[in-house]
């Protein structure tokens, strides 16, 4: 058994490692560390759980994602993407509920890796995954208004519109300070790259904020007014799990695992164009799926692929799996040593770091390119996509968004397709606009199909049999890549017209996958195989024989 399209990229990657090579893995490892240390802390309070339990994430899912995957560079941990969901299921099953979905998550990506599923994933339109990818921003961004403005009110609703309520209700409270030192770290992340790009402007922000903050004793909230932050390592623990539990966490697991699999492989095409390489997708799915389960098992939250941090990597040297591993083992020394100081950081910090983060995942950019471009049924599945995301759930905005972009390709696809009669040669006005038209026999009458032949398109196929005076109809296939059930019903009713009316039909050039529907259905025997020609050369003259 062929167990390749799963083995992890860690083994490749290390054939022929040099102490060079490791070096550079080394140093990327640590940068991107830095890096990942305070957007995991933020993602983590703005999912809605303690701040430690972001850093579990990169520590434990980081490192297996590196370990198992399928690409040689990816940086797996928590991603912005996740904080809607994580705080929805937060709120309403506990964190008892969330571990849960993350387990089942991680095993539906392992089934998908097995099932060589990982390929399917590009089938999904860009439209969707911007839709949700910008609904997701706005989500997060708006989730930061209350500790970037320090705005003095209880739980913010997790609904949208009564979130914005809220929110709108309670801006009176708001606190200079808190809103200055925000607006401080906002600018540093904004203008800090033009001074060093190698070391990260939210690092620069906290140490700076938090400076300003503790020494100038300003009346600003930090992480730890509100959490108590748990140093050192991650414990393992098994949730007490009901069937009851795994019920209701099916479908908030399922959204996990999609999303997973939809970012990390996403990283992956991004990566594989900035090194030249080529990830393997069911290993990576695997790798995600175990990455998940570790996580859960230790604490942690869901983790995927993280495009922003994998790409710092790159860019950094990283070439292998190492400095993804040695990226988790920093985290987990900072987790030993350096988390008390944490409590110190400003919320309204945290914020403006996710604000960043928000505007950064958008594509707004690729969002107003659409909107300018496209046509306006792709238009319309990227809107409806990113408000349902905004408006309701993920879930439902895929749901929708995917059945949607369907019904429109099925629409597009009708429409190109359609049947058209040949003019016959002996027309001298028409043969000279198309020399490549053939002389037809007298008494027969030769149509053309253009498109996929399926439930959709098979309109006009009913109605090309009308002429009574003929009695050999000829059907070109050429340019009939597939068909389906309902094609293949509607070529059988044409038959039956056809032989009605003395008709004789015989099909040219028909393609391997039609032809397998009709062979399968016994639709050769009916219509006769010698009735089947490869070409129109060799139908026109089976016709010319049958004329006689």
């Amino acid at each position: 058994m062929d167990l390749s399209y799963i083995r992890p990229k860690i083994f490749e990657a290390l054939k022929g490692y040099t102490g060079e090579q490791f070096v550079k893995d080394l140093i990327s490892g640590i940068i991107v560390a830095i890096i990942a240390m305070p957007l995991s802390i933020a993602l983590a309070i703005a999912s809605g759980v303690n701040p430690e339990q972001g850093l579990y994430t990169a520590v434990v899912a980081g490192f297996f994602i590196s370990f198992l995957g399928g690409s040689i560079v990816q940086i797996g941990g928590p991603t912005a993407a996740f904080v809607i969901i994580i705080y929805g299921i937060v709120a309403q099953y506990g964190m008892a509920g969330l571990t849960v979905a993350t387990i089942i998550a991680g095993f539906m990506l392992i089934l998908m890796g097995i099932f060589r599923l990982g390929d399917l994933i590009k089938f999904i339109p860009k439209t969707i995954t911007l839709g949700f990818t910008f609904g997701i921003a706005v989500s997060i961004v708006v989730g930061q208004i209350k500790d970037f403005f320090g705005l003095q009110m209880g739980a913010v609703p997790a609904e949208f519109v009564e979130k914005m309520i809220a929110l709108f209700k309670n801006f009176y409270t708001l606190s200079i300070a808190t809103f200055l030192i925000g607006l401080l770290a906002l600018l540093i992340q904004i203008f800090w790259p033009k001074v060093s790009k190698k070391i990260p402007g939210s690092l620069i922000a906290i140490i700076a904020t938090t400076l300003i903050v503790k020494f100038g004793n300003l009346p600003v909230k930090t992480i730890g007014d509100l959490y108590t932050i748990k140093a050192g390592l991650p414990e393992f623990s098994i949730p007490k799990i009901t069937p009851e539990l795994i019920s209701l966490m099916i479908s908030p697991a399922f959204t996990i695992a999609i999303l997973a699999a939809i970012e990390s492989l996403l990283s992956c095409v991004v990566s594989d164009t900035m090194t030249g390489s080529h990830h393997s997708p069911n290993a990576e799915l695997i790798g995600q799926g175990v990455g998940n389960i570790m996580s859960a098992l230790f604490g942690g939250i869901p983790a995927t692929g993280a495009i922003a941090r994998t790409a710092a990597n790159v860019k950094n040297g990283g070439r292998t799996p190492i400095a993804g591993m040695i990226h988790a083992i920093t985290l987990m020394l900072i987790l030993l040593f350096l988390m008390p100081y944490a409590s110190l950081i400003p919320m309204s910090c945290l914020a403006a770091i996710l604000i960043i983060v928000g505007y950064n995942m958008s594509g707004w950019r690729n969002v107003v390119h659409i909107i300018k471009t496209a046509p306006k049924s792709d238009i319309a599945v990227l809107l409806i996509t990113l408000f349902l995301t905004v408006l309701f759930d993920l879930v439902m905005a895929i749901k929708f968004g995917m059945i949607l972009a369907a019904f429109l390709f099925l629409k597009r696809m009708s429409d190109i397709a359609n049947v058209r009669q040949w003019v016959d040669k002996s027309n001298s006005d028409e043969y000279a606009l198309n020399s490549d038209l053939k002389a037809v026999p007298k008494n027969t009458i030769v149509y053309e199909i253009f498109g996929a032949l399926f439930f959709g398109a098979t309109k006009d196929l009913l109605n090309i049999a009308n002429e009574d005076e003929k009695n050999i109809l000829v059907l070109r296939m050429r340019n009939v890549p597939a068909m389906d059930i309902s094609g293949l019903e509607a070529l059988e009713e044409l038959l039956e017209i056809c032989k009605k009316r003395n008709m004789i039909l015989i099909l040219s050039h028909v393609n391997e996958q039609p032809m397998k529907v009709m062979e399968k259905a016994g639709f050769l025997e009916k219509a006769g195989r010698e009735n089947f020609c490869e070409n129109i050369d060799k139908a026109l003259e089976r016709a010319r024989v049958l004329d006689k």
